[in-house]
């Protein structure tokens, strides 16, 4: 029996971080999972609006260029 499914942006986002990091060198896929881990601590703690959003965008792309 197949799980439920969900439409949700987030698992979106998870399937696809999940699918390419089987891809990526293992020190690519851990700081990209750090740089994951920021940003929801950030979030969580409601402090997105204090950085750069672009910048942690970019930092996120260059990461995933690089693998």
């Amino acid at each position: 029996m197949a799980g439920p499914s969900y439409s949700n942006p987030m698992i979106t986002i998870a399937e696809t971080l999940d699918k390419h990091a089987e891809g990526w060198k293992p020190e690519v896929a851990s700081r990209v999972e750090e740089l994951v881990g920021e940003i929801i601590e950030l979030a969580d703690a409601d402090a997105l609006d204090i950085l750069p959003s672009r910048a942690v965008q970019q930092e996120v792309l260059d990461v995933i260029d690089d693998a």
